[in-house]
């Protein structure tokens, strides 16, 4: 593999992130997946533009700052890329990766010892703060708080359903729940967070936890370089 690294003039090695090919980004997941594999690394990139904001979005539904999330969206892409061999196509390539995420943070809570599975019992609410209640004149600060005031196990069925537009049957295979279960949650979380949110007028759900410019590309950069330099095997 050619050497990707670059010396710069302090003397500290650091590796530019390439824009894939814009005729690579009209492949197909499935394509990606066969192509990375078969040695072309960089291609990998386009998995990570691609998923990004979803990725961010339902990870940052699960734990409590924008700093967790990222650190664990690294973890999760690296963690694809090692096991890339081992998507077989039985379901989705997005949610094979969520699932990954989903392993992801349920790993990082037991080794901090406060586990919560996704199918127990609520964590308990926050408490909007007249802070929050101030800063909510804000388009996207409205929907967070909204949504982060309802416990996590309800908070990530509806990003996953509603925000990022997974179907029923996706979203309990990403999160090893029944299909029920899944409607049974959405339903409380839209009742929820419509009565926060029509306190200050209707919001576009899609202003959720934007993820773009260079948080993105610090993301694909970090990850690549893990990847390009063996770093992904050296540090899991």
């Amino acid at each position: 593999m050619k050497n990707f690294a670059q010396r710069t003039e302090a003397g500290i090695l650091s590796i530019p992130a390439i824009p894939a090919p814009t005729s690579a980004q009209s492949l197909s997941d499935e394509e990606v997946v066969r192509r990375v594999t078969a040695g072309d690394a960089d291609l990998f990139e386009v998995i990570m533009r691609r998923y990004n904001q979803r990725l961010f979005r339902t990870l940052r539904a699960t734990v409590a700052n924008d700093a967790e999330a990222e650190d664990i969206m690294q973890e999760t892409y690296v963690r694809a890329y090692e096991h890339l061999a081992q998507f077989e196509g039985r379901a989705r390539f997005s949610t094979w990766l969520t699932r990954i995420a989903i392993h992801e943070v349920l790993a990082r809570r037991r080794r901090l010892g406060r586990f919560t599975s996704f199918d127990g019992q609520p964590e308990r609410a926050t408490t909007t703060t007249p802070e929050d209640a101030a800063s909510a004149a804000q388009l996207r600060n409205i929907l967070e708080h909204a949504i982060e005031g309802i416990p996590a196990t309800l908070r990530i069925v509806y990003v996953l359903r509603d925000v990022d537009g997974l179907g029923t049957d996706e979203t309990a295979d990403c999160l090893g729940i029944t299909a029920v279960n899944v409607r049974v949650r959405l339903h409380r979380a839209r009742t929820h967070i419509r009565a926060r949110v029509e306190q200050h007028g209707s919001a576009d759900m899609r202003q959720l936890h934007p993820f773009a410019g260079a948080r993105c590309e610090r993301i694909v950069a970090g990850v690549m370089r893990r990847i390009r330099t063996g770093g992904a095997k050296a540090e899991a």
